[in-house]
């Protein structure tokens, strides 16, 4: 297994100064939005109230958690559509009717998934895994949905590779170039390969809504990009917050990036370039079409 850690980067100038601990979420907003960034991590403003579009996807995946935790001739289609009821939360929708279709749907989905990935399958080697990797720069970290053994790969520890496995219940459908281009599923399968002593590539996207599995196999090239990547944005973050400390300009270190996405954010209250790229988005205007 090729080990993409301390000795990938080497050089002196990787052990100047302590290692950043970051998070796929954490990386990601720095790269959308700085401002995002210092009002989320730095400042800790209060955020905005729930959306549906995340209620949703949060009950899906502890329904799913929830049947993975279940004895196998117990992990069937009825007791995942029952296992959405069990962890059902009505944040965020617009009225009792929406709540209803939406929990309706997401018992169809989640019930069809079953059917077609879990019912028979080989158990995961881990479900809401928590996995760290330390590079010469940065120790990335984070909570994955699910991890499985490869198609063929034993099941025993440290033996064979492993597949990094993302839900996701959103309007988008992934597509392959999701799943290559995702840091978070990059960073993912350095994690895992270090924490779970297991060769690990290949990253896949499912889509409860629309049954698409989007997959993509990394090389040593391209999961060295991404890990590049992310220590460019954690040390470029980490730089900010410590000048910010130091009495610099909070606008010049963490500049707006407004965008479409700005109607839908955590922090819009707070930021008024923001507020200025348009009206404020429904707390259920990002659930799935219908």
């Amino acid at each position: 297994m090729t080990q993409l850690g301390f000795d990938a980067l080497g050089g002196e100038d990787a052990w100047a100064r302590p290692l950043v601990r970051v998070t796929p979420a954490r990386l990601g907003t720095w790269e959308d939005c700085p401002r995002r960034y210092r009002m989320t991590y730095v400042e800790k403003v209060p955020r905005g109230g729930p959306r549906a579009a995340s209620t949703l996807g949060a009950v899906v995946h502890l329904a799913l958690r929830a049947l993975h935790g279940r004895p196998p001739a117990e992990r069937t289609p009825t007791e995942a559509a029952a296992l959405v009821d069990r962890n059902w939360t009505g944040e965020g929708f617009r009225d009792a009717e929406q709540e209803r279709e939406y929990r309706l749907r997401a018992r169809t989905w989640v019930a069809d998934y079953a059917a077609e990935h879990v019912v028979g399958a080989p158990d995961p080697l881990a479900v809401e895994r928590w996995v760290s990797v330390a590079t010469g720069a940065i120790v990335a970290e984070g909570r994955v949905d699910r991890i499985d053994a490869a198609e063929g790969s034993p099941a025993g520890p440290s033996v064979g590779s492993a597949v990094i496995v993302d839900y996701k219940t959103g309007r988008h459908v992934p597509t392959e170039s999701d799943a290559r281009d995702s840091a978070a599923l990059a960073l993912y399968a350095v994690a895992a390969a270090s924490t779970l002593r297991r060769d690990c590539r290949r990253v896949e996207l499912h889509h409860l809504p629309s049954g698409t599995v989007a997959a993509w196999e990394h090389d040593d090239a391209s999961l060295a990009a991404h890990r590049a990547r992310a220590e460019r944005g954690a040390l470029a973050a980490a730089d900010a917050t410590e000048a910010l400390a130091a009495g610099g300009d909070p606008d010049a270190l963490f500049p707006p990036r407004p965008a479409p996405r700005c109607a839908s954010c955590d922090v819009r209250r707070a930021c008024p370039e923001g507020q200025a790229v348009g009206p404020a988005a429904a707390p259920w205007d990002q659930l799935v079409a219908r």
